[in-house]
Parts: structure tokens; C-alpha cells; sequence
């Protein structure tokens, strides 16, 4: 049989119930072929035994026969088909490791071009054809190839997955839309495709924010750490120009120390020389007595030793010291040491008064952020600059919106500005007021009932009263401090958990809140209290840092 024969009959030989090439067809006794299994089984799961070609009935199930013709077509059909497979396999791909396949190759796999959805097969080019030329075959699902094709069948049912149930996320068959899905929202497996490809975009979109978000997250924290390492060089920095400056006065006390001593050996040595000297000269001059007694004592002349007695008043000894009391002790270094120790202790602390407190507060300086007040905070009694700088009590009632941010019971306004890490700084100058209260609130803060000013309530603050009464709220009792400030310096370190307060005149350290734990943000905190009659008039004003004012100046 020619080629093309064989293609113009191949709709012979299928199965119109498999629409598959015949395995073992049989006839009806109404004259119309089928494949053994298929009949029996579509017999089987019927109450009729009917002809799925022409419908008709048989009052009982019809004996089969084989149809051998058919058998015989069939036979030289599939031998055509395999030796055509067999010519042009050799310009065919042979499939490799990761690629999917030919279901219908034996020996040799092919590289699969095309699966169909339909039989659950998937044919290389060869085997590929009938679905390409056959016209009950053409009606099959094609897509590209893929593995795991009985994954595309209802597990249930036995039938392709066709559609996609909304409700249950999950993709069914036919059958599934009329008995476990029939109130569902069921749609095409197209529609459920796009649909779900709409919302993976989104899903893609919120991953690349994610991942934009921490990239961003991993150079905040590099620039974190880069602060941090100019930070700690600028402080060993500091730390060798303090400790070097102490080991210099160190070194300058001990020096003193030894000069001191040193200075007393040699008074002591030159008060033994000078005695030793004048001990040394009256012995000679009694050797030199000596010498004349004895040469006189030598001379047998009476009369010459008589004249000579008296002419030399030999008998009577040079004129000589009463060295019975006179020593030299040695030198007393008791209290030399400790002396020293003592006047080296204030040295020291002088030294550390004039470096520390400057260089801690100009460490703290370099974090200045610029801060105004925000009006939409602020009691309606208060008054503010047009610049945000300044804050003063009126008095007088405004009459203001009752918004949530505002303090309604409280003398109190917040920094517009708000901050959730890292250190700021700001500068307030308080001078000529007798009452007033600085520090850093959290946002969550009680802003319409009485308020304390603690830090279980959020504050972190401190306070003047009565013009000399300095107090850290929730710490320690009344502050001691050498002079009122004029101007207080505020620090915070969100990740530290510090909050500072400075004397900026003095650069004394006037209270730190230690030990602190921030979860949201913090905003500056200013309360200038009463007007009290024009006691406590003066304005609270956020001052510019002086290093920044100097750099600003530098500009022109």
C-alpha cells in the first residue's frame, strides 16, 4: 500500500470512541468497528447497549467477532508508520537528559515535539503527524512538550483538567463542575491562566519592592556601619589626644617627683661636704700640733723643751668646733610620694574637666538637626514664631481646632520633625525663664488628659523650677549643678537608647537617660510653662548649633 494511500484511509482505522488507531477492532452487528476494549467498557458503564456510531439499540449485548480485514489494514498501517519513524529518525533529535521524550518511540526515544492533552501522549515529529493531517484528531489539544502528563487528569474522574474553580483555587474536570463544584465559581482554564497571571504579577511587583526594600535596608546599614567607623576612629582619635595629654602630666608629675627628691639627696650631700670639709681642715691642723708636741717631746735639753712649751703653747690645742651634736641625718621623703600622687590626682582632673566635657559635647554637636515647632501640637495658650523657633504662653486661650495631635490639658508642642533611629541633636536656649521642660516624647503619647512627664508615659525630659530647682524627671531627686544653664543642649540615640541633656556654655554634662528602649518614633519636646505675670516670659528659641552657625558664616 503507497503512502498515500495510507493517508488518505487513516480515518478507517480509528477508533471513534479512543479516536485512536483500532487495537483488536471488532463489528457490531450493525456494521460499525471499534476497538475491543472500548466497546466493552462503554457497554460496561451503560444501561444500553447501543452503537455509538448510529445510536442503534441491541436488546441484548451483541456477541463481538474480531474483523480481521480490519485487523490486517491496521497491521500494515502501524508496519508503514514505523518504517516511515525508522527513514527519518535519523534527522530527528534523539531526546537527552532534561528534555521530554516520544511516548510512541521503542528503542531510540525522540526528542518529543508537540503533547497532546487529549491522549495524554507526547509524539516527536514523526508520530505527530496524524494529529496534524487526521481530521478527528486535528480537534486534540496540542501544546508544547511536557513531562507528567497523567498530572493533567482529574484523579477522580479520569478526565482533563479543563477548567479552574475560583472558589477552591484549584483546577477540575467536567465532571467535577456538576457534582463537588456545582454551586462554584468554575471558569476556563484560559480565563483562570490570565487571571492568575494578573495576580502573580502583583505578586512579582511585591517581591521586587520587598527585595528594593532591603537592598535599600543593606545600604542603610553599610552607611550605618560606615558612621559608626568614623565614629570610633574619630574617638580613638580623641581618646589618644586625652590619654596622651594625661601621660604627659603623668610623666611631667613623676619627673617632679624624682627632681624633688633628687634636689633633697643633694642638699643633704652638700651639708655633709661642707662638714666633712671643715672636719678634714681642723685635722690637719691638730696633725700639724701633733708633729710639734712630738718634736719637742724628742729634745733632751730641759731648758729647750721648757722655752719651747712656752714659746709655742704647745700644751694648749688649735682652736677647734664641738662636733658632739652635729650629724647629718638623712633626708625625710615620708609624704613625698603621696604628696605628689595628690597634686597629680588634681592635675589629672583639671585635665580631664578641660578635655572630656568639650570633646564629648562636640562629639554630640555633629548629629545638630534642624527642628521647628509644629502648630498643629501645640496647647492654644502657647505662642509660635513665624519661623517655627520660638514658643512663649499668652495667656490667652486660641481658639483651635481640637485635633488628635494637639495638647489640650498641657503647656506642651512637639518638634515637627520626628525621628525612628539613628542620633539627632538641637540646642534650646532657656535663658531669663523660671520655669520650662525639654527633653523627647514618643508619638504615642497622652495628649488630651493630665499628663506625666515620665518615661512609662513616653517622656524623656527634664525641668527647671522656681529658677533654680533642676530636676530629671523619673530619675534622680534635684540635679546639682555649678551654674543655671542658658542654653541645654539635647542628644538622643535612638539605638543606644540614650537620651542626654548639656549645659552648651559649661559643655558640663547636666543628666543622661540610660538603658532605654524605643519602639516608634520620638519627637523634640518643649514646655514653657506659665507666663506667671511676666516672671517667666522669656521664649523658649531653638538655637542653631553653634558649629553649624560657624560653618554657615564660613560660607560668605
Amino acid at each position: 500500500m503507497t503512502a498515500v494511500s495510507i493517508r488518505s484511509s487513516e480515518d478507517q482505522f480509528l477508533c471513534s470512541i479512543c479516536l485512536d488507531v483500532f487495537t483488536d477492532p471488532v463489528s457490531t452487528p450493525c456494521g460499525h468497528n471499534f476497538c475491543k476494549n472500548c466497546i466493552t467498557e462503554h457497554w460496561n458503564t451503560n444501561d444500553q447497549y447501543l452503537c455509538p456510531m448510529c445510536k442503534k439499540v441491541f436488546n441484548t449485548r451483541p456477541e463481538l467477532h474480531v474483523n480481521t480485514f480490519i485487523s490486517e489494514m491496521v497491521a500494515q498501517f502501524r508496519q508503514s508508520a514505523q518504517q516511515k519513524a525508522g527513514s527519518s529518525s535519523s534527522e530527528q533529535q534523539v531526546s537527552k537528559p532534561g528534555e521530554v521524550p516520544c511516548d510512541i518511540c521503542t528503542g531510540t526515544k525522540l526528542k518529543a515535539l508537540k503533547s497532546c492533552l487529549v491522549c495524554l501522549v507526547s509524539y516527536c515529529e514523526t508520530h505527530l503527524e496524524p494529529h496534524l493531517t487526521t481530521s478527528g484528531l486535528k480537534r486534540h489539544q496540542l501544546i508544547d512538550p511536557v513531562e507528567n502528563l497523567e498530572g493533567r487528569m482529574c484523579t477522580e474522574h479520569d478526565k482533563p483538567l479543563e477548567l479552574f474553580c475560583k472558589t477552591d483555587q484549584t483546577c477540575v474536570c467536567m465532571l467535577c463542575t456538576v457534582l463537588d463544584h456545582k454551586t462554584h465559581d468554575v471558569v476556563p482554564l484560559k480565563e483562570g491562566y490570565e487571571g492568575k497571571k494578573i495576580e502573580l504579577r502583583k505578586t512579582e511587583d511585591e517581591i521586587k519592592q520587598m527585595i528594593q526594600k532591603r537592598r535599600l535596608k543593606i545600604q542603610e546599614i553599610k552607611h550605618s556601619v560606615d558612621l559608626s567607623e568614623e565614629d570610633a576612629d574619630r574617638e580613638i582619635a580623641e581618646g589618644v589626644q586625652v590619654f596622651t595629654s594625661l601621660k604627659e602630666s603623668v610623666e611631667r608629675g613623676l619627673n617632679e617627683l624624682i627632681n624633688t627628691i633628687k634636689e633633697k639627696q643633694k642638699t643633704t650631700e652638700k651639708q655633709a661636704e661642707a662638714f666633712i670639709k671643715e672636719l678634714e681642715q681642723e685635722i690637719s691642723e691638730l696633725m700639724k700640733r701633733s708633729t710639734e708636741v712630738e718634736q719637742v717631746l724628742r729634745s733632751e735639753d730641759h731648758l729647750h723643751l721648757l722655752q719651747s712649751v712656752q714659746s709655742l703653747n704647745i700644751q694648749q690645742p688649735p682652736p677647734t668646733k664641738d662636733w658632739t651634736e652635729v650629724s647629718v641625718r638623712p633626708s625625710s621623703y615620708e609624704g613625698t610620694v603621696v604628696k605628689a600622687v595628690v597634686q597629680l590626682e588634681e592635675t589629672l582632673s583639671k585635665e580631664i574637666k578641660k578635655l572630656l566635657p568639650e570633646s564629648e559635647l562636640k562629639r554630640v554637636q555633629q548629629y545638630a538637626v534642624d527642628v521647628t515647632l509644629d502648630p498643629d501640637t501645640a496647647f492654644p495658650y502657647l505662642i509660635l514664631s513665624d519661623n517655627g523657633k520660638h514658643v512663649t504662653d499668652g495667656d490667652v486661650r486660641k481658639n483651635l481646632p481640637d485635633n488628635p495631635e494637639r495638647f489640650s490639658h498641657y503647656r506642651g508642642v512637639l518638634g515637627k520633625q520626628s525621628f525612628s533611629s539613628g542620633r539627632f541633636y538641637f540646642e534650646v536656649q532657656v535663658k531669663g525663664k523660671t520655669r520650662w521642660s525639654l527633653g523627647v516624647a514618643r508619638e504615642s503619647v497622652n495628649r488630651k488628659g493630665n499628663i506625666t512627664l515620665s518615661p512609662e508615659d513616653g517622656f524623656w525630659t527634664i525641668w527647671l523650677r522656681n529658677g533654680n530647682e533642676y530636676k530629671a524627671l523619673a530619675g534622680p531627686g534635684v540635679l546639682s549643678l555649678k551654674s543655671p544653664p542658658q542654653k541645654v543642649g539635647v542628644f538622643m540615640d535612638y539605638e543606644e537608647g540614650l537620651v542626654s541633656f548639656h549645659d552648651v556654655d559649661t559643655a558640663a554634662l547636666i543628666y543622661s537617660f540610660t538603658g532605654c528602649y524605643f519602639t516608634e518614633k520620638l519627637f523634640p519636646y518643649f514646655c514653657p510653662y506659665l507666663n506667671d505675670g511676666g516672671k517667666n516670659s522669656a521664649p523658649l528659641i531653638i538655637s542653631p548649633v553653634l558649629s553649624d552657625l560657624i560653618s554657615y558664616i564660613d560660607l560668605f
